[in-house]
């Protein structure tokens, strides 16, 4: 089965990382490893992942590897200093599962936007009263390397349609 809109797909990859300032690109540095034990899995056409990540992707079947570079533009974009915010200390306390230790400059917080799904956080500094946090992607401002292998494709089932994520082993269990 090739990959296709409403396909189950598992990738194996290593996801590389460059940056280029004052038209100077910096080398490629690895930030990302997904292999045989700990694969990728997503529902083609509905993951969110950037437009380009899928039509690249499109038509290879399991056993095939691929090896492709996405652009700034084509990956997550520049950052938007509308997504940098000051949010009160006070909004992220014991009751709400957070611990002083999470609350430290550089860690990433897992929060939910207001439709309950998953989003994150970087602490960007701690400002004593408040936080000033950055809701851009992590992946803002860099060029994506991906080399990896497609380890499987199959239909999608009703039920992971419906919910729009794969579920099962390497997915979510609902």
């Amino acid at each position: 089965m090739k990959i296709q809109n409403n396909s189950v797909v598992g990738l194996t990859y290593e996801l590389k990382v460059s940056k280029t300032e004052d038209e100077i690109e910096s080398a490629p540095f690895s930030v990302e490893v997904r292999d045989e034990e700990d694969p990728f899995y997503f529902l083609f056409g509905q993951s969110g992942l950037p437009e380009k990540f899928e039509e690249l992707l499109a038509g290879q079947k399991q056993g095939e590897e691929f090896s492709f570079t996405l652009t700034v533009e084509e990956a997550y974009g520049e950052a938007d200093d509308e997504l940098i915010l000051n949010l009160p200390k006070s909004q992220f306390s014991g009751e709400q599962g957070f611990n002083k230790e999470m609350l430290e400059e550089g860690n990433f917080l897992p929060l939910m936007d207001e439709n309950g799904y998953p989003m994150q956080a970087k602490i960007l500094k701690d400002l004593g009263e408040e936080l000033l946090l950055d809701f851009n992607h992590p992946l803002v401002g860099f060029d994506l390397h991906f080399d990896g292998k497609v380890i499987e494709v199959r239909e999608a089932t009703k039920e992971e349609l419906d919910h729009g994520h794969v579920h099962g082993e390497h997915g979510e269990h609902d």
